[in-house]
């Protein structure tokens, strides 16, 4: 790894916009009406639109490091349509409970910029769209069957551009065809989660940081410094999930890794194109994200090295030099002419992976837990989704509103089963991403228009579908 390259300090999004200053942390025990774990995404926006529609609520927010320590610090920058389980919910309640679902997301995309723009959060917000690109035979399969099931799920205003109309957004070596959404934005994640947690400072909300809850019970919020006590104690936790009494094999904390390049010249960008500013993914099955950043560099990521034994995390975001290459490998793969580009930053993190790999909302009506999360990656815009069903069920149980349209959502109370006790989980995540990077390399080099039969049984095995 070049010794330029600035490896960890949780982001480049934090090394652009700054640490923050920390928050005090609990001071003892404490009451409240809500108490929401995590001060990421959903636990910011759960405690933003619950102030909003009930402003006499006592709430309190309990955040481990400091707000957007986690995932919501760390991502790619994809405010996109995208959820986690769509397909299965649709198994599971019928095409149409999947289809309302999908419509809630794609109006989510508008619900975060338009919240932006009323509490004047900076976040470096463009609404280019997502184009997600193929560039094998068996990729395009995939991006068409991709695009014909968003269109059947009500995405009418989708479209599939062939190889010269996706070189006319941006040039992707070899690209063969793409699909594109308008239902998604580039953004700065840490300037939008810095924004809204002022927002919410703002409404009333008491937000304590370096106070890590060690365990989660009826009415109660265990941390070293003393337990608040509340009728409602909401888990928004996503990754770290894990790290909870109890909760090891809840979610997977799955591994995520990303690098930025250096700011790139107005030559550069000629070359690449991209002037729509697209959020870029591909067909691959270990996929990437990318985005132009606003100070024109690249950021990109991929799983890296996906999962570490026993659900660890790591601290500060420090990217193994092997995953560092392999991204950098897969950006000029991408674009040819970065070969000689310097990345400037690197950095990780963990998502949430349920083991049926489907994002949920939760509230147990007889103990006053509830959860969000599992959102596998997707989570930047589905937090928000989360967030607003979890006000209405809260509002709902405590007699001040009824049933709305969110709380009859198909996501709402799904119950997955827990993961396979270690080694299992370690040697199948392991493996099965190993599985995936075999099957990629196999697709590009043969061309042939079927899918890797290896990557199809590790969906299988996996859960997936």
């Amino acid at each position: 790894m070049p010794m330029s390259t600035i490896n960890g300090g949780i982001s480049f999004w934090y090394a652009t916009d700054g640490i923050p200053t920390p928050r005090e942390p609990l001071p003892g025990d404490a009451t409240a009406d809500v108490v929401i774990v995590g001060g990421g995404y959903t636990g910011l926006w759960t405690a933003y639109y619950l102030k909003k529609a009930a402003p006499f609520l006592n709430i309190t927010v309990l955040e481990s490091r400091f707000c957007g320590y986690g995932a919501s610090g760390r991502n790619g920058g994809w405010l996109y349509n995208g959820i986690a389980g769509r397909d299965r919910y649709a198994k599971l309640h019928g095409k149409e409970s999947a289809v309302r679902l999908q419509q809630a997301m794609n109006d989510t995309v508008d619900e975060v910029v338009r919240v932006a723009a009323e509490e004047a959060i900076d976040a470096d917000i463009h609404q280019g769209g997502v184009l997600e690109v193929a560039y094998t035979p068996a990729q395009l399969g995939r991006l068409k069957a991709f695009h014909a099931a968003e269109i059947a799920f009500g995405e009418k205003d989708r479209v599939l551009l062939g190889a010269r109309e996706t070189a006319d957004r941006v040039r992707v070596s070899g690209a063969v065809g793409s699909t594109w959404t308008p239902h998604g934005a580039r953004i700065h994640p840490v300037k939008l989660l810095k924004g809204l947690a002022t927002a919410v400072e703002a409404l009333g909300v008491t937000v304590y940081e370096s106070t890590p809850v060690t365990e989660i019970r009826p009415r109660h919020a265990v941390t070293p410094y003393g337990t608040v006590r509340a009728p409602y104690i909401l888990r928004c936790t996503e990754g770290f999930t894990a790290s909870l009494k109890g909760q090891r094999r809840s979610w997977l904390p799955m591994n995520s890794s990303m690098i930025a390049t250096e700011p790139l010249g107005p030559e550069v960008w000629e070359a690449i194109g991209w002037a729509g500013r697209e959020t870029l993914g591909d067909m691959a099955h270990a996929y990437m994200y990318a985005q132009r950043t606003a100070d024109d560099r690249i950021a990109l990521g991929g799983r890296g090295v996906p999962y570490r034994f026993g659900s660890r995390t790591d601290n500060d975001g420090r990217t193994q030099a092997s995953t560092v290459e392999a991204l950098r490998e897969l950006l000029v793969r991408f674009f040819p002419q970065l070969a000689g580009v310097r990345v400037s930053h690197a950095w990780s993190g963990v998502l949430g992976v349920p083991r049926d790999w489907c994002a949920s909302v939760t509230l147990d009506r007889t103990t006053g837990l509830g959860w969000a999360g599992g959102y596998v990656g997707s989570g930047v815009a589905t937090a928000n989704l989360a967030a607003r069903t979890l006000r209405d069920l809260v509002r709902q149980d405590s007699g001040q509103a009824g049933g709305t349209a969110l709380t009859a959502l198909p996501w709402v109370n799904h119950e997955v089963r827990r993961w396979e006790p270690e080694p299992l989980r370690w040697v199948g995540v392991r493996g099965m991403y190993a599985a995936y990077r075999g099957a990629d390399r196999r697709e590009l080099s043969r061309h042939g228009a079927a899918t890797d039969r290896i990557a199809t049984l590790a969906d299988r095995i996996a859960g997936r579908h």
